[in-house]
């Protein structure tokens, strides 16, 4: 327990200073660490991993609060009121507000995780291969409908994954027969998951990073200022429906594949303006902002996890790396993990607890030191970063070099990606189900002697079906007000 404890502790740490640095997020710290768990068992290393998602998720408020500038996509609002707040000589209040909302965001969340994951698996257990293929259908529908401005290119890259993650199966039919010849060898076994996801979150990022020429991110001299009002536990006094609220709200969104913590965060800091007895402060400085933000977006990390340990389907991009490390382990998530692996289960969640618990403790009390962290000059951390991503691509088969060329081969793939706009995270989601996808497929057609009508028989394939045209529907409708709206030359 004391080897978990301290792995928790350190992946909490190095979570924080990754998220605190602008440019760099959870999903890149847990790519980048995920070699590191070929040394320890499925437990030790979900410890550490489960600290690098809770701290990179909590370490965006350090930049959002005192320079404006959102470590994290789920910190987006954080800056709202948390920048005003550090601009009026409340720098200390502010980040000590995010970092309690945090901890009681992940805490509630995590008792969401605990009631409804078990359910939800219990029920899937009983789908059969048709319902299994819907459901993949649906996340990876979900994660193109919900990117808003961009259901075509989400579309597109979730199903590109797919395309790339068939690489090498069922190569009886000679899917090999267009490889060319000195790459069949490498690629029979199939592109492998590590060297891809690390290319894709963390060399893409530092090719961006490098292209903006490495600047150090200083905090500004004017955020710093003591004095004025100092942090209390009274600043939470009536707010503990706004926590409840926004925290729930985090990981229902969390629960939803490929909405991510932006989105979370937007939705619970409107909801919290309209329920505010003064909505003219919001903006200004007014904690019950922070406090919707941040409780919300720490609600996803209990929430991302739900559908990924009760149907194998990733919340978010983080947690489909986390599938990697389960998959190291030779473990697959799905509906039959928690009845096979109870103690892994549960150790799943006294994780999340020791995790947040660190967080708190980590942050609340040496915070003026913490946030020193904004001042690391993004050259010389980076260098370090390349080295363990090489390194980890080299080891994931015992010395493939073949693997440390499809990392930076990924990584041109994820900066092109960023360039044109394509997002990485439904095609990570796109390679990560592609496999079990058309096996899925396979099996159900194989089972009803070829008939696709199958597919639309069963009670619960129609409402999925239902839900795959409600959020379709949904994703054009959004797309075509945003089109009404930009040639009006109104921002949505």
């Amino acid at each position: 327990m004391l080897l978990n404890v301290g792995l928790a502790l350190l992946g909490t740490a190095v979570g924080i200073i990754f998220g605190a640095i602008p440019g760099m997020t959870a999903t890149m710290a847990v790519a980048v660490f995920l070699p590191m768990t070929y040394a320890f068992s499925l437990v030790p290393a979900l410890y550490l991993l489960l600290g690098l998602y809770v701290g990179g998720i909590s370490g965006g408020l350090i930049p959002a609060i005192l320079i404006n500038v959102p470590g994290t996509p789920s910190s987006v609002c954080t800056g709202f009121d948390g920048y005003p707040m550090a601009r009026r000589g409340e720098s200390e209040r502010a980040l000590k507000i995010g970092i309690t909302a945090s901890f009681f965001g992940g805490m509630i969340s995590l008792i969401v995780l605990a009631l409804l994951t078990p359910p939800l698996a219990r029920m899937a257990i009983k789908f059969s291969a048709i319902e299994k293929f819907l459901i993949i259908l649906f996340a990876m529908t979900v994660i193109a409908a919900l990117s808003k401005g961009s259901m075509t290119k989400g579309v597109f890259a979730g199903f590109l994954g797919v395309l790339l993650s068939l690489v090498g199966e069922l190569s009886m039919n000679n899917r090999m027969r267009m490889v060319p010849d000195f790459l069949k060898d490498e690629l029979r076994s199939g592109f492998q998951l590590l060297p891809l996801l690390i290319g894709l979150f963390a060399i893409a990022q530092m090719f961006q990073e490098a292209e903006k020429g490495m600047q150090s991110n200083n905090l500004d001299e004017g955020v710093t200022v003591e004095g004025a009002r100092k942090f209390s536990f009274s600043d939470f006094k009536g707010q503990w429906v706004n926590v409840i609220r926004s925290s729930l709200l985090g990981t229902f969104m969390g629960i939803l594949p490929g909405v991510g913590g932006s989105a979370a965060s937007l939705i619970a800091y409107s909801q919290t303006k309209s329920f505010s007895k003064h909505p003219e402060l919001m903006g200004k400085g007014a904690p019950e902002g922070l406090i919707a933000s941040e409780s919300s977006n720490n609600g996803l990390t209990g929430g991302a996890l739900v559908p990924l340990l009760s149907l194998g389907i990733p919340g978010d991009a983080t947690t489909a790396v986390l599938i990697g490390a389960f998959l190291l382990q030779g473990i697959q998530v799905g509906p039959l993990f928690i009845g096979q692996n109870p103690d892994i289960w549960n150790q799943i969640l006294l994780a999340l607890v020791v995790c947040n618990v660190l967080m708190f403790v980590v942050m609340f009390f040496p915070i003026k030191l913490i946030s020193q962290v904004v001042k690391v000059r993004s050259a010389r951390m980076y260098p370090v970063i390349l080295l363990m991503c090489i390194v980890g691509a080299y080891a994931t088969r015992s010395g493939v070099m073949f693997d440390v060329w499809c990392l930076l081969l990924f990584g041109v793939i994820g900066f092109v990606m960023n360039k044109i706009g394509l997002p990485t995270a439904p095609f990570l989601i796109g390679f990560i189900l592609g496999k079990d996808l058309e096996k899925y497929f396979i099996e159900a057609v194989k089972g009803n002697n070829y008939n696709l009508a199958v597919f639309f028989q069963r009670p619960i394939a129609l409402v999925i079906w239902a839900l795959i045209v409600i959020f379709l529907g949904y994703s054009i409708y959004d797309n075509m007000k945003g089109g009404a709206l930009e040639k009006m030359g109104v921002k949505d």
